[in-house]
């Protein structure tokens, strides 16, 4: 490892923040910093050059990486060298059997999900990542942030769906006729039991991709073509109708707030969670913990 600074005052510093099984991190360098690691990461680095300028070495292959770029910095069971001059770098430092769990569809090729490349399928779908990863890092920073397992474990699935959606990897697919076929009621009935008894848990689509014993493509179908929503938005809305028993419940003034309950369900801030709230039941967390009924239709 070497480094030099053309100045007299040169600067590295590293932020980061612990979010589930990812962590966020912006890399400062007033400087120019050549390295070479001895020993694999273990773990995915996607990047964005928000300035400066860096190379990225892993074995054979070398990635030029100029600013406004999006990026992979690695493979997990390989050794990395390089060299970055004055930059300032976000990444998403990601487990690899994080994007496993988050993987759309089956992968195609045995063994865990892997990115294929070091740049996005595209520049527009690596904008996206790089606006995706700013609002995880405002969610996890903000001083209104209820930062429960619940909501980390969603901060991280976020990114790493993002990262998925955004480079060329192995779990990407087409759906298959198969998928298409099994997409039934049946599958939509154990994943809707499932999310029904768990939704105070961390409960991922690799989750219900095994209590329903189908691909998570099956079950995302049956739920956009039986109910017209989402699997994720479903989870949602059965959080928020538990909320719901748990404000109708409490006493105003006592220990149960609508902080404590959105915390409980793994909402990001209250605002969020009122918003949502209101768009579920057509009234605020406030005026249900009040007793207060919601407004009856205009006939």
């Amino acid at each position: 490892m070497r480094m030099k600074s053309p100045t007299a005052h040169p600067l590295l510093r590293i932020v980061q923040d612990l979010v589930g099984q990812a962590r966020l991190e912006r890399m400062t360098l007033q400087l120019q910093y050549e390295f070479t690691s001895d020993l694999p990461l273990g773990r995915w680095f996607i990047g964005h050059m928000r300035g400066g300028r860096a190379l990225f070495r892993t074995g054979p292959e070398e990635v030029r990486v100029p600013p406004g770029d999006v990026f992979v910095l690695n493979q997990p069971d390989a050794c990395l060298g390089g060299a970055v001059a004055d930059a300032v770098i976000d990444f998403a430092v990601l487990e690899p059997g994080l994007l496993h769990e988050v993987a759309q569809n089956a992968s195609t090729e045995p063994g865990p999900v892997r990115i294929l490349a070091s740049h996005p399928v595209s520049g527009v779908v690596g904008g996206r990542w790089a606006r995706t990863l700013a609002v995880a890092r405002d969610l996890v920073t903000s001083p209104l942030a209820l930062k429960s397992d619940l909501f980390t474990a969603q901060v991280s699935r976020l990114v790493a769906a993002a990262t998925l959606e955004t480079f060329p990897n192995t779990a990407m697919g087409d759906t298959g006729i198969a998928d298409r076929r099994d997409a039934h009621p049946a599958t939509l009935r154990r994943a809707v039991a499932f999310i029904e008894a768990n939704p105070q848990n961390d409960v991922s689509v690799a989750d219900i991709d095994r209590a329903t014993r189908t691909s998570v493509r099956m079950v995302q179908l049956a739920f956009r073509r039986y109910l017209n929503t989402t699997l994720m938005r479903y989870l949602q809305q059965v959080r928020l109708h538990q909320a719901s028993d748990e404000l109708r419940v409490a006493s105003p003034g006592g220990p149960v707030t609508v902080t404590s309950v959105a915390a409980r369900w793994g909402f990001s801030t209250p605002a969020r969670f009122s918003l949502l709230y209101r768009q579920e039941f057509g009234l605020t967390p406030v005026q249900t913990l009040r007793g207060e009924h919601p407004p009856l239709p205009v006939r």
